[in-house]
């Protein structure tokens, strides 16, 4: 009994050397990213302008880095927190933790140099080290051009400071050990000519994360890649109303296959037109997460490009119930 008792305790003592040596070369080997780049960019009005109208219209930032008011319909920043952050993201959505977005004013980056943040924006590496779980899509932004990205900071930089503390995330095990092994370095491309329209509307396309909520995803909050654009993503609401995604690819039952290239940028339009009026939405009335108030200050151009390329979408059959009332 004695051998038998002190050979289970040499075995559970080497499983405890190995967990303790996987988690020491989890902590010490990864995230294996570069280091920051050495960068200084010139904030340019040109540059400001540019990374505003991403920011707010394209790559959307200011979609989660703001306290939204889902009292109006689609939830438009509340005036005052522009990047002040504190959006809070959870099991309830089906995500392996509690994920905070992070204040990007220059209240909440003072402490990141240009090339801290392009390597944060990017490849998802705090300036400590620390992973971030890629519900902030820098895996999107880390195929963008980089002036594009030089834009977005120095649009940030320029936002009005404000004082806001948040918490720290906090990833469910074993996903917080995984998470360090998410990182990659950037696969920067150029953006391509906006004559190229295909290929320039899959670059923003890609710089607006459209996949990210319109695909379902795996219980540790990854996208299913089969099933992409087809929608099915469930979002809730505080009051216990939930929106699902639509589905865009070019099913013509399910999805956007029977639309035409005016009523797709229409759609987007008319939330910009000087007549319009943001309707308030009481809990349990129809309202959506999708940002079209933001979305809808993006050029024409812009949309008709996107147009395009979900034109080369395969058509993916999955009709969804758009929202569900908690009344």
């Amino acid at each position: 009994m004695k051998k038998l008792l002190k050979i289970a305790a040499y075995l559970i003592g080497a499983v405890i050397l190995i967990l303790i040596c996987v988690l020491a070369f989890l902590q010490l080997g990864f995230p294996k990213v570069d280091p920051a780049p050495e960068l200084s960019i010139e904030y340019t009005p040109d540059r400001i302008e540019r990374g505003a109208y991403l920011a707010n219209h394209v790559t959307v930032c200011m979609d989660c880095h703001s306290t939204r008011d889902f009292s109006e319909f689609s939830g438009p920043p509340k005036p005052g927190t522009l990047g002040a952050g504190g959006d809070r993201f959870d099991h309830s959505m089906g995500l392996p933790g509690v994920f905070f977005a992070k204040n990007i004013t220059p209240h909440g980056i003072s402490d990141y140099t240009d090339g801290e943040l392009f390597r944060l924006i990017t490849t998802g590496v705090t300036n400590d080290g620390r992973p971030m779980f890629p519900l902030m899509p820098y895996a999107y932004y880390g195929k963008m051009d980089p002036e594009d990205i030089y834009d977005i900071i120095a649009y940030i930089r320029s936002l009005p400071a404000v004082n806001s503390e948040i918490p720290d995330s906090e990833p469910d095990f074993p996903v917080n050990l995984i998470l360090r092994t998410m990182p990659v370095n950037a696969s920067p491309t150029k953006k391509p000519a906006s004559s190229d329209q295909v290929a320039y509307g899959g670059y923003l396309v890609n710089a607006s994360g459209c996949v990210e909520c319109h695909t379902q995803v795996s219980p540790q909050g990854m996208i299913l890649q089969d099933v992409k654009f087809s929608g099915g993503r469930s979002f809730p609401f505080p009051d216990g109303s939930i929106v699902i995604s639509s589905n865009i690819t070019q099913d013509t039952e399910t999805g956007i296959g029977n639309w035409t290239e005016e009523m797709f940028v229409g759609r987007f339009t008319q939330y910009a037109d000087s007549s319009y009026v943001n309707p308030k939405v009481a809990p349990g009335e129809f309202n959506t997460i999708m940002p079209w108030t933001m979305y809808s200050g993006m050029k024409e151009a812009d949309l008709r490009a996107i147009y395009a390329y979900l034109k080369t979408i395969d058509p993916i059959k999955n009709e969804v119930v758009k929202f569900t009332s908690s009344k």
